[in-house]
């Protein structure tokens, strides 16, 4: 069997029958996916992968031929480098900022302004904005906590507060540089990044006010409790709600944990995004010097390092936890993280196995010659590809590799920004096991499988597809040629 296609549909049904039909372990589940997948895959199909990748003839022959288990161990690998820190220092943060009261004085300082009718409004908004300079997932890890905390306080609507998290995170990840997606869109379609970020903001705007009130649909229809959680007894959640306020730390100390990776990482990927590596920042040495330093604790993996440090420091003044106390805390923190880190990165895995399959070119192959309109015929590939092979990224590149040279050369009626507005939309149909981002937001928000995809994966398939309403209409209304 050589057929992507076929592969696929062979790694679905392995996936999706292990977990619901014989209840295997999400991290088994797609493991024994990625092996089947790695299987079925002719050597000339992973070659050809490699190729694309841009390493020479010689270099994909040998990697080719590198076992199954290599193959499947290097992507997982892969995914561990990208997420493995990120996630075990958000699970400290996390727990940490739960156990102190840090989380509780935030959502009581939230409320203060929202009113708790509007909290999860606060929010779905809050998590759009961060995810603009920050990476999404952390962004999910930082915000999860306070969602837990809230739903705690309200005693319910928690899967509301959890999808409005999720909702604003993941609808800015895919229209607003810098975020890493449209970034390489502005560059690959030769859009000016200014206007993408203008047009992303509104569209993405307007397509999380519609994921809020399908979340709102979601939390009547399928009404989730919140859940024990090693990083988050409901008791101990319980506990911290019942206290005075003067019991809690104050909210500076509160917001340092999440505060400083997130202002350090957004001025890293501005600095990164706008100013030139060749030239200094600024005409003084000792501003420069200042801004050095600043860098180096924006790398996502420093910062996320840094502010675990912070909410260990918090909980310990706040507590007055002895060292041996605080080694339990970490340990049991990282026990709950390790779990995510592994089915993160088996889920990278499979993710990796059908890329190499060669079912992006495949798809490739059968939407050439579709005879439909550009904006809608980016969507599709996009939603495609995004669904076959898991990765969003993946999908935005292939979806622009296709796009680009019709785009050119095709007279377009209106500006090419609306085709990045399209991919971006496309890029959220639909999230399932082979997405490592599923992963994260299905055990971050501890849904089970089956919730997450009867409400994750919907709503955010729904954005995409009023993001693509939205965007076909703004070009027939406000073409911008």
């Amino acid at each position: 069997m050589g057929d992507p296609i076929l592969i696929l549909i062979v790694g679905v049904v392995i996936v999706v029958g292990g977990i619901i039909g014989f209840k295997l372990h999400p991290f088994l589940a797609l493991l024994l996916a990625a092996l089947a997948v790695a299987l079925l895959t002719p050597t000339a199909s992973v070659e050809q992968f490699y190729l694309s990748k841009g390493s020479t003839a010689a270099e994909a022959i040998k990697l080719s031929h590198k076992s199954i288990g290599e193959r499947i161990g290097t992507e997982f690998g892969n995914t561990c480098t990208k997420i493995g820190i990120l996630i075990a220092m958000a699970a400290i943060i996390g727990k940490a900022m739960l156990d102190s009261g840090a989380a509780e004085k935030i959502i009581r300082a939230m409320l203060k302004v929202t009113g708790v009718k509007n909290a999860p409004i606060g929010f779905v908004l809050s998590s759009f904005f961060l995810t603009i300079p920050v990476f999404v997932d952390t962004v999910i890890f930082l915000m999860m906590p306070l969602a837990k905390a809230m739903g705690m306080r309200l005693g319910k609507n928690y899967l509301l507060l959890a999808l409005s998290v999720i909702a604003g995170a993941v609808m800015a990840n895919s229209y607003v540089p810098p975020s890493p997606g449209p970034l390489f869109l502005v560059g690959a379609l030769n859009v000016p990044i200014g206007l993408m970020m203008v047009c992303g903001s509104i569209l993405g705007l307007c397509t999380i006010t519609v994921g809020y009130f399908i979340a709102i649909w979601l939390n009547k229809k399928y009404p989730t409790p919140l859940r024990d959680a090693p990083d988050a007894r409901l008791e101990d959640i319980a506990a911290i709600a019942n206290k005075d306020d003067k019991d809690l730390p104050s909210l500076g100390l509160a917001l340092l944990p999440a505060v400083f990776p997130l202002v350090t990482i957004c001025i890293r990927s501005a600095v990164e995004a706008f100013a030139s590596h060749h030239t200094p920042l600024t005409s003084s040495p000792v501003l420069n010097g200042i801004m050095e330093v600043v860098l180096f604790f924006g790398d996502k993996n420093i910062a996320l390092l840094t502010g675990a440090i912070f909410a260990l420091l918090v909980l310990v003044y706040q507590k007055k936890m002895a060292k041996q106390a605080v080694t339990g805390f970490v340990q049991t923190a990282l026990m709950s993280g390790g779990g995510i880190i592994l089915i993160t990165a088996a889920g990278g895995a499979f993710g990796g196995m059908l890329q190499q399959s060669g079912i992006s070119q495949r798809i490739a192959e059968l939407t050439k010659d579709y005879q439909m309109a550009l904006i809608p015929l980016a969507f599709f590939i996009t939603a495609v590809v995004r669904t076959a092979q898991g990765s969003a990224t993946v999908a935005l590149i292939t979806a622009s590799g296709i796009l680009a040279g019709m785009a050119q050369n095709a007279n377009l009626g209106f500006h090419p920004v609306y085709l990045c507005l399209a991919i971006g939309s496309g890029a959220k149909l639909i999230p399932w096991m082979n997405d490592a981002g599923f992963w994260i937001m299905c055990k971050t928000s501890n849904l089970t499988e089956q919730e997450a995809l009867k409400t994750i994966a919907p709503m955010q398939s729904l954005m995409g597809l009023t993001g693509l309403i939205l965007t076909m209409i703004a070009a027939q209304l406000f073409p911008l040629v």
